[in-house]
């Protein structure tokens, strides 16, 4: 019976450095985020762009919440942005870590719910992954908080949120795996080729690899595979525990260079990450101790490392805070905060349900409700997982948006040119700015002649173009077109079928929309 406890106890065990590393992923995985966000700052996050502040309170779930709700103002909303990186950082340095966690993930959603329509199942996992990290004490080891602190580091952490976040990530994996079993194309192997057909969203390493449909072929055979196996990350004890947390975030690393999801690749490895046991962290100790010039090299920089984290501990204040309630109360809270965390997050986790493997809709009960309600408030639901599953997209998306001039001159304003229904590019992904205006553009497909999104979308190309070109459109039509990927075309585009339409029509100030009559031969892909 006490072997059996211990088992499990190690099964949920996370080395304190781990932690530490996990931490500091944390905070780069937000510095980048806010890196990659300002490069469409004023398109994606003013008044002035794409989603001014009530458009973005409509697409949020009721009730959610926001920083960025407070202010409209363009320099303040970048002054939050430099706060929430500022914040980063001393998530990464580990000063006050439980509190910077806990900003910090306030930042996360409202950054999110500031622009919900650029969301994605990496913001999903990130959400939950810095949910469960709240309650977890990231600043044990390699840390300000742990050099300021009177007593030595603990070794390892055991808890309810240690269980939780680990399991974060095989629900993800078991999740999506068993709906993956539904599709004959995931059994067959020819899933993972056609997803690198989809050059509206596959890019770098991508254009060599679907040169080798037989080797993407038996990479989808092993990643479903380990989808399904996934619980033996928390199962295997110590080196192969390590080693296939390894295999893992090779394929997110793999995910990251050939597909553009936005930080799903980085944001999974993170995670993964957590699996690391104590024996992988023993194993380069004993490694930082061979002779030679590694050697050398692998002892300094903790070295170095150690001594900038004591000089900054010794210029930082301690603030120690002298009365805390009796261990009791806060164990007890704590306790109680993390069951009610653990049933709203995985018990509760959507008004959706696994029914032999399938994604089944039912009726939740009134408290299901409520409980789903508040996940969503906070943007702590479960996503539904399912990521390229049960059948992988098998359409290349790309976009025209027929303009009238003035003058009568027909333009295509999306991709900047001439009008012409002709592929605007080779690799489709280049459409996009980044990885999230095509998050916007499947909103805004959605979206059609309902709600406000392609109203705000289309004004803004008519006063871009006005403004800085002066140039005056009456009228604008946007065009989906979609390229129908087989086995047989992932690398001939030109061989795909083709499918064109129309979703919304706009006029310019005080035009009345309507369809601008396209010239048959533009249709048939010819230019102007």
């Amino acid at each position: 019976m006490r072997s059996a406890l211990a088992r499990m106890a190690y099964m949920i065990t996370i080395d304190s450095r781990t932690l530490a590393l996990f931490r500091v992923l944390l905070g780069l995985l937000i510095i980048g985020d806010l890196l990659a966000r300002s490069s469409t700052f004023t398109y994606f996050y003013t008044e002035e762009g794409v989603v001014p502040q009530a458009l973005a309170q409509a697409s949020r779930p009721e009730g959610s919440f926001s920083l960025f709700f407070f202010t409209t103002s363009t320099p303040v909303i970048a002054a939050m942005f430099l706060l929430h990186g500022l914040i980063a950082i001393q998530m990464i340095v580990g000063y006050r870590t439980r509190i910077a966690t806990v900003i910090s993930f306030l930042f996360v959603i409202s950054l999110d719910n500031h622009n919900p329509l650029i969301t994605s199942h990496a913001d999903s996992l990130f959400r939950l992954l810095f949910f469960w990290a709240m309650f977890l004490p990231l600043g044990e080891r390699w840390s300000v908080d742990a050099i300021q602190r009177e007593r030595p580091p603990r070794p390892a952490i055991t808890s309810l949120a240690t269980a939780a976040i680990l399991f974060q990530m095989l629900y993800m994996y078991v999740v999506n795996g068993s709906i993956k079993t539904q599709s004959e194309a995931w059994r067959d192997g020819t899933a993972t080729p056609r997803v690198f057909g989809l050059d509206d969203m596959t890019y770098f390493l991508a254009n060599v690899l679907r040169e080798y449909p037989s080797l993407l072929q038996l990479g989808g055979y092993a990643w479903f595979g380990m989808l399904l196996a996934s619980p033996l990350l928390m199962i295997l004890p110590g080196w192969p525990r390590a080693v296939l947390a390894g295999l893992y975030a090779m394929v997110h690393f793999s995910f990251a260079v050939t597909v553009r999801i936005g930080g799903f690749g980085w944001v999974a490895m993170a995670g993964v990450f957590l699996f690391l046991p104590p024996a992988f962290w023993d194993g380069l100790a004993r490694l930082r101790q061979v002779s030679g010039l590694a050697g050398r090299v692998a002892n300094a920089v903790p070295a170095g490392l150690e001594r900038a984290g004591q000089a900054l501990a010794a210029t930082l204040p301690a603030l120690q805070i002298d009365w805390r309630p009796p261990r009791i109360v806060m164990s007890g809270a704590f306790y109680g905060l993390m069951i009610a965390a653990i049933i709203a997050v995985y018990v509760v986790p959507s008004p959706y349900h696994l029914h032999r493997y399938e994604i089944v809709e039912r009726e939740p009960t009134t408290l299901e409700s409520r409980i789903y309600d508040a996940t969503q408030r906070y943007r702590i639901a479960q996503a539904h997982w399912a990521v390229f599953a049960p059948m992988p997209r098998s359409q290349a998306t790309w976009y025209v948006f027929p303009a009238v001039t003035a003058d009568g001159e027909l333009l295509d304003v999306y991709n900047d040119r001439p009008l012409s229904f002709e592929r605007p590019y080779r690799e489709l992904q280049k459409q996009y700015g980044n990885y999230r205006e095509r998050f916007y553009m499947n909103s805004s497909r959605r979206a059609g002649e309902r709600g406000t999104v392609n109203h705000f979308l289309a004004e803004y190309i008519c006063r871009q173009y006005l403004d800085e070109r002066g140039i005056e459109l009456t009228h604008i039509n946007m065009w989906v077109i979609e390229e129908q990927i087989t086995v047989e075309t992932i690398t001939d585009w030109e061989s795909r079928d083709v499918d064109r339409r129309l979703y919304y029509t706009h006029g310019c100030g005080d035009h009345e929309a309507e369809e601008i009559e396209i010239p048959e031969e533009m249709l048939d892909g010819e230019g102007a």
